[in-house]
């Protein structure tokens, strides 16, 4: 119990300045027992007042206060005890509560303790019912404090004969130690203490006889203070009885001045609610006139609209109670509110799309007159004029968005007309400076070109050939200047346009940043324009509404490089060297974010350049892969190796200051590739002259070029070519050196296919064939002037066929000097091996070979 009672005083109590006075614990009567605990509290400041509290233990063992009653609400105590004891009681508040104690103690005593509470401070006026303790407690009060006093006195009596002290024992000691003698006869000690007592009970009367009158006044002195006790205790009775009443008045004073202390408070906060209600929902009678009239045609006029919408969107946007919506005074300003704000809205919405109107109406200049120069026209009155209204704007944004988001749709259909015409005639004036004619004439200008593209193509004449010259000069440069000025003058109108919509529309706070991360620039690859964008990117309204202005603007653009295309037989290699100049040094600049829009188009213009340039090159590989070579035909360098070195340095003079190669790198081994193939189709072609000479010259003057140019991307083709070129002039050195000495060359060949089959080298002499006497004959053919006659002869073939602007003449008739003196120690080394002992040898030694080609070689220089 001592637990419990610290427990609640400290956990419970004590931090809420509270005396526990009792405890009982309780469940409540007829119901499963759960245990809870009715405590009696009093303040522990002034003025004290008792409280009855429920205190519940949860499953933590922690307390926690589930209700609690001022006693002073208590009416009735009820304690079932009347004829017998009992653990239930119930307590009246205003309802009946009815509990059972855990047990009798308990419960009297907590009742007890609500019976002197009511006493001490509530003037009895709690009714106690079936409490006979309590009834009887002033009757019983006397009867208990003279048993009391008799139980004290048994008490007494028993205790009369105590064990001595030390102090005593040593006295006695003393004693018998003064009447030692005396000590051995007791009758005579006995008598001898006798005497000294009675002497001493005679000098007791004496003294007492003596204080007798001294006693009677103490009794009298005792007499009269108990009486002046006595009306002490009367006096404090009355006093506590008057401050009884004197408490409960002040406790009603204390709760009065609660109250008004509570309306002052409430009187307080209602004003602050009224004037906070006054004064953020009050619109000024010169901004309700704005509103209302909504004079959007002067400045000063515009501005005090501005103030106005800004001063109702204030108003309007307060936080304000749900309940203070049902007080008529705010609906009726609400209500008014709303009807100017839309008034307003359907009045700007109509003046501004007037404007946006007259703006789409505005005239463009007449393509017929003289023009010196090639401009784009400007809209800065335009935007000048509607920048005044961007602050309106907004306001629309915030008050109403749904009428806002229609805003930019209607501005981009009135808008785009005029730059559909705009851009119409720019791109028109464009092409006619590109031609150099009037637009009457552009067609026949566009045809002639076609015309003689096509007779140019058919011959295979490349602009940088002699053949081209005359027909297109310096066309080229006139279309990268051409179009470059285009893009130039595109550029300030995508951005000026595209910076007034963010602003205006304010469009730049729902659309992300435009501009790429730089790590996304290091994953993408190098052959990919960078201003290509996700999806995503391009979908922001901002693109959007660019889109549906400039719709014209991409398909003239595409139409203006169609003419760029048939201008000029190349001209795809100038518009993709402009354009991808142009797309990295937009994306370079500063000004990247705000013409993304532009960035966008021209990476899907780039896009298309690059499928032109791949058309035309894909058309040039089947043209030079499907040639037919003529039979006539003598050797010599092929039309396509030819045509690929006019193509490779007519590109890489259009590509010198180009930033970008890729695509030319893959057009070079897509031609390369298709020369090769053309000049491996000579092996199946039926040519009057040696098919491996043609290709070795070929191949020979291929990687030569290669050599020159130094292309990286070409590489490999020109390793492939020498390699190419070393096997065919192999082949070509072989099949010629068999030419001189035929008949030897037949039978030694013969002799070595029968020692592969498995012939002993000593027995083919033995082969009918391949006797001695079969080989005596073949020498014998071939005498030393003979051999030199007929490599005199096989020179001067060689000299015919070969082309002299290769200069291979001396490389070729090295080589065949070289297998020939190879060939002929074979021979030699056959004759020794097969033939060994029999004497047989060629005519001419090896010294007299080394003489014929050398004086063949002199004649000739």
């Amino acid at each position: 119990m001592a637990s419990l009672w610290s427990s609640l005083e400290k956990d419970v109590f004590n931090p809420q300045k509270k005396r526990l006075l009792e405890t009982v614990r309780v469940w409540k009567t007829g119901k499963k027992k759960k245990i809870s605990i009715l405590c009696v509290v009093v303040d522990t400041f002034q003025p004290m007042q008792p409280f009855l509290v429920k205190v519940k233990v949860d499953r933590g063992e922690q307390y926690k206060i589930a209700y609690r009653w001022p006693l002073a609400e208590l009416k009735l105590v009820d304690g079932k005890t009347l004829h017998q004891a009992s653990l239930d009681f119930e307590l009246q508040f205003d309802k009946v509560y009815k509990w059972t104690a855990s047990s009798f103690d308990e419960k009297k005593t907590f009742i007890r303790c609500l019976w002197k509470l009511n006493h001490r401070f509530l003037a009895s006026s709690i009714t106690f019912v079936n409490v006979p303790s309590c009834a009887a407690e002033g009757r019983q009060r006397p009867q208990e404090d003279r048993k009391d006093t008799a139980e004290t006195e048994s008490q007494e009596e028993l205790s009369a004969y105590q064990e001595m002290t030390p102090k005593e024992a040593a006295d006695v000691l003393k004693l018998m130690e003064e009447y030692e003698p005396l000590v051995n006869n007791s009758v005579a000690f006995a008598e001898q203490l006798s005497n000294d007592l009675h002497v001493l009970d005679e000098a007791n009367l004496r003294a007492i006889i003596s204080s007798e009158k001294q006693v009677t006044q103490l009794m009298s002195s005792i007499d009269e203070a108990l009486a002046e006790v006595a009306r002490v205790e009367e006096t404090l009775q009355i006093c506590d009885e008057l401050l009884g009443s004197v408490k409960q008045q002040m406790d009603h004073i204390y709760r009065e001045n609660s109250l008004l202390h509570r309306i002052v408070s409430n009187k307080t906060r209602l004003m602050d609610e009224i004037l906070f209600l006054t004064t953020h929902l009050d619109l000024s009678r010169e901004h309700c006139d704005a509103l209302s009239q909504a004079d959007l045609s002067s400045p000063s006029r515009m501005k005090a609209c501005i103030a106005a919408a800004e001063a109702l969107s204030g108003c309007m946007s307060i936080q304000i109670q749900p309940g203070y919506r049902k007080l008529q005074s705010v609906a009726e300003q609400l209500i008014m509110f709303e009807t100017l704000k839309q008034n307003f809205e359907s009045s700007f919405i109509s003046h501004i799309t007037s404007i946006f109107e007259l703006q789409g109406n505005a005239q463009v200049p007449a393509l017929g007159q003289p023009i010196d120069k090639l401009s784009a026209a400007s809209h800065g009155l335009h935007h000048e004029e509607l920048v005044p209204y961007a602050p309106l704007m907004a306001w629309l944004r915030n008050a109403n968005p749904v009428l806002f988001c229609d805003m930019p749709k209607v501005y981009a259909q009135n808008l785009s007309r005029l730059y559909d015409r705009e851009i119409k005639a720019f791109f028109e004036q464009a092409k006619t400076f590109l031609l150099g004619r009037r637009k009457g004439s552009l067609q026949e200008s566009l045809e002639k070109p076609m015309a003689m593209g096509s007779r140019q193509q058919s011959r295979w004449s490349f602009p940088g050939s002699r053949e081209g010259q005359e027909d297109t000069p310096d066309k080229g440069n006139v279309i990268k200047q051409m179009l470059e000025q285009v893009l130039r003058e595109l550029q300030p109108i995508c951005t000026a346009e595209q910076q007034f919509i963010e602003k205006f529309f304010q469009l730049s706070q729902d659309s992300g940043d435009l501009q790429v991360p730089e790590g996304r620039e290091s994953t993408a690859s190098p052959e990919d324009p960078p201003c290509t964008k996700p999806r995503s990117q391009l979908e922001e309204p901002t693109a959007q509404l660019l889109s549906e202005i400039f719709s014209c603007l991409e398909p003239e653009l595409r139409g203006f490089l169609d003419v760029c295309n048939k201008v000029h037989p190349f001209g795809c290699l100038q518009v993709l060297v402009t354009l991808n100049d142009s797309v990295f040094e937009m994306w370079g600049s500063s000004s990247a974010l705000s013409s993304s829009f532009l960035n966008t188009v021209l990476g899907n213009m780039l896009l298309l350049a690059k499928s032109s340039f791949n058309k035309c090159i894909g058309s040039m590989c089947k043209e030079i892969e499907e040639a037919k070579m003529p039979s006539k035909m003598k050797g010599g360098i092929l039309p396509s190796v030819s045509r690929f070195e006019e193509f490779v340095n007519f590109s890489e003079k259009v590509f010198r200051t180009a930033r970008r190669r890729g695509e030319l790198d893959k057009a070079h081994l897509r031609l390369a590739s298709s020369v090769f193939s053309s000049i491996n189709s000579l092996s199946s072609a039926n040519l009057k002259v040696n098919t491996d000479m043609v290709m070795m010259e070929n191949f020979h003057h291929f990687h030569c070029f290669l050599c020159q140019k130094m292309i990286h991307s070409l590489e490999g083709k020109k390793r492939e070519a020498k390699q190419r070129y070393s096997e065919h002039m192999e082949k070509y050195v072989i099949k010629y050196l068999g030419q001189p000495l035929e008949k030897l060359n037949h039978f030694f060949e013969g002799v070595k296919a029968r020692v592969a089959q498995g012939v002993k080298e000593e027995e083919v002499s033995f082969q009918l064939a391949y006797s001695k006497q079969e080989l005596r004959k073949v020498i014998e053919k071939y005498p030393g002037k003979e051999v030199k006659k007929a490599l005199e002869t096989l020179y001067r073939k060689i000299h015919k066929y070969l082309s002299p602007e290769e200069n291979l003449l001396p490389v070729v008739w090295h080589a065949m000097e070289q297998e020939f003196i190879r060939q002929y120690r074979e021979f030699e080394d056959l004759i020794q091996r097969c033939y060994a002992g029999s004497g047989i040898a060629m005519d001419f030694t090896m010294e007299d070979l080394l003489s014929y080609f050398n004086s063949i070689t002199l004649s000739n220089m």
